[in-house]
């Protein structure tokens, strides 16, 4: 099964900071349909006035709001213009407080969601919260590609991040299609536990697993030389010249990532590659 209806949100009328162009990449590549959410956000928090300033702030806030998705809706139909491929656009505007429901009831009816780095330098909280409901609330696969990250190609040469977790698990069912097209996956496992089912053979049974789909894999057992496994799994993939990494995320709560930090947050914060994740 390929991706036969891929998503993607855009919230800033810079579009060339969105994930379009991978989108009708990948698109193009499954002959799938491409669905563009142009979404204005109000980012306003209701109740932080003085009382008798809220309509009006509420009314210049949705104005604008309404503004940016007409605008980056105007975008993206003129980039588009220039395509063959199947494609839709929706203008839609939401708060912050709302956009969790209106993302997640678009992507639950998606094969694939494509999306920017939600973590660093000129990300807003939209993003956050945008990333999020996809995984959470939308359960869909969701494809993270860093600004200046190489897509022409994507899916050559993919590193799996296995720890043989239920969320790793759930994102390499998703990536399927993808390993299949796949010169060659790479299983790379970061300290193995030294009394795991797999303590002989680590990643072997997924290997064989994989094969059987039809998959080339190599696996590569690396140590943990920095505090981060997401560091090293990094370093890894520009070691091996990966073009892609598929992880699973927020193995811990959303709340005890966003306090004390965990691979998928820094993962999203420093990928130079695109990674494919689920929850």
């Amino acid at each position: 099964m390929g991706y036969k209806t891929i998503l993607t949100i855009i919230t800033d009328t810079d579009i060339s900071d969105s994930a379009l162009e991978p989108a009708i990449t990948l698109a193009a590549r499954e002959e799938g349909h491409l669905d563009i959410l142009c979404l204005g956000v109000d980012r306003t928090q209701t109740g932080y006035y003085y009382a008798g300033t809220n309509a009006f702030i509420q009314q210049e806030t949705l104005h604008k709001a309404q503004e940016d998705a007409a605008a980056i809706e105007s975008a993206v139909k003129a980039r588009m213009g220039r395509e063959t491929l199947a494609w839709s656009s929706e203008a839609a505007v939401a708060q912050i407080a709302g956009l969790s429901h209106l993302v997640a009831q678009r992507a639950r009816f998606s094969d694939l969601v494509i999306m920017p780095r939600p973590y660093g330098e000129g990300r807003g909280i939209e993003d956050e919260a945008a990333t999020e409901a996809v995984l959470f609330d939308g359960h869909a696969p969701l494809l993270v590609v860093p600004a200046g990250a190489d897509t022409a190609h994507i899916g050559r040469k993919i590193v799996i991040a296995w720890n043989q977790s239920d969320e790793a698990m759930a994102a390499l069912k998703e990536a399927m299609p993808l390993m299949q097209a796949a010169e060659v996956v790479n299983i790379a496992v970061v300290d193995p536990p030294k009394h795991g089912p797999d303590r002989s053979d680590p990643g072997g049974a997924l290997s064989q697993m994989l094969s059987r789909h039809g998959v080339k894999t190599e696996i590569s057992v690396l140590a943990k030389t920095t505090p981060r496994v997401s560091d090293v799994l990094q370093r890894h993939a520009m070691d091996i010249g990966a073009d892609m990494m598929i992880m699973g995320a927020y193995g811990h709560s959303r709340f005890r990532e966003a306090i004390l930090g965990g691979a998928t947050r820094s993962m999203l914060e420093k990928t130079t590659v695109p990674v494919l994740m689920a929850h």
